[in-house]
């Protein structure tokens, strides 16, 4: 039975009577947008393959891309996933609820669609009350990826959602500016090794510091999470990453009017430049990263060349959405 469609076209506040209401829909069937502390969030019940589907069908997803399964109590787990190794029970003890999404073998209940046919299932426990308290009343993990057009910049605040989803939403719940800008970091034991899928808000090294273990990168392999593609987290307008300054004179040169999007405004002097941060402090930059993506295509930019940062801590995450937003 398809779901009632209740056309919001304006995101509502983010109070209790409209989380319960929210709530509701999950239960029907239906995809509601709400905040997380990474980015906000397209949401279904997980376990209702039909629901999950139209998460697909309003993103343009395609369907080898696994979505990230959201819970709101370590009880929750268990109705998702078939076991949890003894690290990955270490890691959620430490950094749940917060940005971190760990891959597990899935259950039978978990809807092939929703891991995209994997073994696997995704999974993480946001660090905000509006998701958290969304979960607790649908009673049912729900599966969410970003609430976006599928390869476009990930939205931050719930007005780009309205922009971008429109009324193909059936309710968009506004709780503000998200606290990272981007998303969770994943990682997967394997054989007690631990492998990083994704880096996100969570800096690998704080990962490296708790389990005593170095953190491998997994290449070479199908896609196994969520933001594993080459070319993801992308505006409309060409993306350039600056080697030295002589790459953006030659693009200024070559396409005339060039944004300039620099780090930090301290030490440089460019009226014209975007800035992303006043002291170049890693967690502002990538709080404004994907706002100033969605900007540019807003202001009707076509040409953007960033500044890139050291690759490190949450660097690696700040670099790894720009290199993937040049594609």
């Amino acid at each position: 039975v398809r779901p009632l469609r209740l056309m919001y076209k304006n995101p509502v506040p983010a109070r209790e009577e409209n989380i319960k209401k929210a709530a509701e829909i999950i239960k029907m069937g239906g995809v509601v947008a709400f905040p997380t502390e990474t980015v906000y969030g397209l949401g279904a019940n997980a376990l209702n393959p039909h629901a999950v589907a139209r998460i697909y069908e309003i993103k343009n997803r395609p369907s080898f891309d696994p979505l990230i399964v959201h819970v709101c109590s370590i009880e929750m787990v268990d109705r998702v996933a078939e076991r949890v190794d003894e690290i990955s029970k270490r890691l959620m003890g430490r950094f749940w609820p917060g940005p971190l999404t760990i891959v597990l073998p899935k259950r039978e209940t978990v809807p092939s669609i929703t891991t995209a046919g994997l073994e696997t299932v995704a999974l993480r426990m946001p660090a905000n009350e509006t998701a958290l308290k969304l979960i607790e009343y649908s009673s049912t993990p729900i599966a969410a990826p970003s609430a976006n057009p599928f390869g476009y910049v990930s939205p931050t605040n719930a007005l780009q959602v309205a922009e971008m989803l429109g009324d193909r939403v059936d309710l968009i719940l506004d709780g503000g500016k998200t606290t990272f800008g981007v998303e969770s970091t994943i990682i997967m034991v394997r054989d007690e090794r631990v492998f990083l899928l994704r880096p996100g808000a969570l800096p690998v090294e704080e990962i490296e510091e708790f389990l005593k273990v170095r953190v491998e990168v997994l290449e070479g392999e199908r896609v196994l999470s969520p933001g594993m593609l080459p070319k993801h987290y992308a505006p409309k307008a060409k993306v350039f990453i600056m080697g030295d300054w002589n790459d953006y004179y030659r693009l200024k040169a070559l396409y005339g009017n060039v944004a300039l999007v620099l780090p930090k405004r301290k030490g440089y002097y460019d009226l014209n430049a975007i800035y992303l941060s006043e002291e170049g402090e890693l967690r502002e930059i990538a709080a404004n990263l994907f706002e100033t993506l969605y900007s540019l295509d807003k202001k009707g930019i076509k040409f953007a060349v960033f500044k890139g940062v050291e690759e490190r801590g949450l660097g690696r995450a700040i670099m790894n959405r720009l290199k993937k937003a040049s594609g």
